[in-house]
């Protein structure tokens, strides 16, 4: 891990094509801009978390789907 100190107003770049630039700097957060191509995705930690949490439970879901059929769908 990499560890840098900006200050407000500076800016840090990843590669060439990604900038991240320190706008606000709060008793308790930091507010960031962040200039990346579009295809670059950017999500916010508690979001990937839980993206990584709804797979994970959606993988272990094993249906049995004719059950379930069978559960709504009457037979006649």
């Amino acid at each position: 891990m990499l560890i840098l100190t900006r200050k407000k107003g500076q800016s840090l770049y990843i590669n060439d094509n990604i900038c991240i630039t320190v706008r606000e700097v709060g008793s308790d957060s930091v507010r960031l801009a962040i200039d990346a191509p579009r295809e670059v995705k950017i999500l916010r930690e508690e979001l990937a978390e839980a993206m990584k949490s709804n797979k994970e439970a959606a993988d272990q879901q094993n249906v049995d789907l004719s059950a379930l059929k069978d559960a709504f769908i009457p037979r006649g």
